[in-house]
């Protein structure tokens, strides 16, 4: 079981620079972040795990107008240094008035156990932590920890509001902290990981512990007997040998064997194809792999198949010759205008986002309604652009800008170039955040 946040109400306790209080565990880190600068016109989160933080916040806070104002002062930079610490993180937030307020938001930390199952997967994947180490969030490091019985992110009702305005629901100055420490999400995903209990000195001192214990070598135990009748020995699991250990994940994909030979190649054959598939092929075995050894495996449903079409842009996704991706858009039904669009939103969000691009979906009458709510809410009054809807998206009028909301609910955005709607940046949860990466995308674009 999870432990509480704290056994006390921390407004009790002075603002601190992020030092823990009495409710907090001496070993536990903490940490502060100094003030970020105001921002305008851009998302809150770039990367997956912190789009998630804010779908969290969003699918939780009751009142569309905090959110909004809550956005309105992060961007503002009117949020100060953010103090975090094990299942709590605090700032002092500035009103449109001038008044500062005390702001917390509380997520419950991991309990022992919790992260005992933690690190015993993590010790069993060094490419989990090695992506941590590199500001990186994988999400089969979310998938496996999940399947151990651990979550990662947080999901609707987790994030738990205070502040000293007596808001009874996540007010401006709580949902202003919580989008600012998506911004330090995306820099530093151990901010998560601090949140739920562990900083990410006392995390890799545990694991190096964890690691060490698991290279010593233990002998198999060989039972004394002098024999045992057939039929006994073979229902009797204590005679059974022991299974062999599970291999070594090997730290990259192997090479394939080499097709350059003396003899000359068949006529027709496509060599440099022959050795594009063979390297991919290498690449996807090393994934499935590493899902194999992954703890939970045999718990997960398998993942659907993801056919020609998808497989395709997949391999066009790894940069093949010219040649080669002709063929691949060719047996996809596509042309290669249409692939270079496919390849570019496997980029931005793999098979989601591809399906964004190709999938004509029309949301039901409670996801439109969400959408309506989500858009009335993201602007100001008068700010909002002029939208025209048709069929799950939604294109400002007089521009090459659109907004195409996805199966789960985040925004994607697109632009129109050379005649043709082209994904333009990962989703957000926030429509103004996701047309914002449209503009930024058209001139980044512009300045090539």
């Amino acid at each position: 079981m999870s432990d509480l946040h704290d056994e006390h109400d921390e407004h009790d306790e002075p603002f601190s620079s992020g030092e823990p209080g009495p409710g907090a565990r001496a070993d536990l880190d903490a940490r502060t972040f100094a003030a970020l600068p105001a921002t305008h016109g851009r998302g809150f989160a770039q990367t997956w795990w912190g789009q998630t933080w804010l779908k969290a916040l969003e699918d939780t806070a009751l009142d569309l107008a905090q959110l909004k104002a809550g956005r309105r002062l992060a961007r503002a930079g009117a949020v100060g240094a953010v103090s975090v610490r094990p299942g709590r993180i605090t700032a002092l937030v500035t009103d449109r008035g001038g008044a500062q307020h005390r702001a917390d938001v509380l997520w419950q930390r991991l309990g022992e156990e919790d992260w005992d199952r933690f690190l015993g997967m993590a010790a069993e994947r060094a490419g989990h932590i090695a992506a941590l180490l590199d500001r990186d969030m994988p999400p089969h490091l979310v998938e496996d920890a999940a399947a151990a019985g651990v979550d990662l992110l947080p999901g609707i009702g987790d994030l738990e509001p205070r502040c000293d305005c007596e808001a009874w629901d996540h007010c401006a100055h709580t949902a202003a902290l919580s989008y600012q420490v998506a911004r330090l999400l995306d820099q530093d995903p151990f901010v998560l990981l601090l949140l739920r209990g562990r900083g990410e000195r006392a995390l890799l001192d545990a694991l190096q512990v964890r690691t060490a214990a698991r290279a010593e070598p233990r002998a198999t135990p060989v039972p004394e007997t002098e024999g045992v009748d057939a039929a006994e020995a073979y229902a009797s699991a204590f005679l059974l040998p022991p299974l062999p250990l599970p291999p070594e994940l090997p730290p990259e994909p192997g090479l394939p064997p080499s097709l350059d030979t003396e003899a000359p190649p068949p006529a027709g054959a496509d060599v440099a194809a022959w050795a594009f598939l063979g390297a991919q092929a290498a690449v996807e075995a090393h994934r499935l792999l590493a899902d194999a050894l992954a703890a939970g495996h045999g718990q997960r449903s398998p993942a659907p198949e993801p056919g020609v079409a998808q497989d395709a842009v997949r391999l066009a996704a790894a940069g093949p010759e010219r040649h080669i991706a002709e063929r691949l858009a060719a047996g996809s039904g596509r042309d290669r205008a249409g692939l270079a669009l496919a390849v570019r939103a496997w980029g931005h969000g793999g098979a989601a986002a591809l399906a964004v691009l190709e999938e004509e979906w029309v949301p039901g009458a409670e996801e439109a309604a969400r959408a309506r709510a989500a858009l009335a809410a993201a602007w100001e009054p008068g700010e909002q652009p002029a939208l025209e809807a048709a069929r799950g998206r939604w294109t400002v009028r007089g521009t090459g800008l659109q907004l195409r909301l996805g199966r789960d609910g985040r925004w994607w955005p697109y632009r129109k170039e050379r005649g043709r709607w082209a994904p333009a940046g990962p989703a957000a949860t926030d429509p103004a955040s996701a047309l914002a990466t449209a503009v930024e995308s058209g001139e980044e674009r512009r300045e090539r």
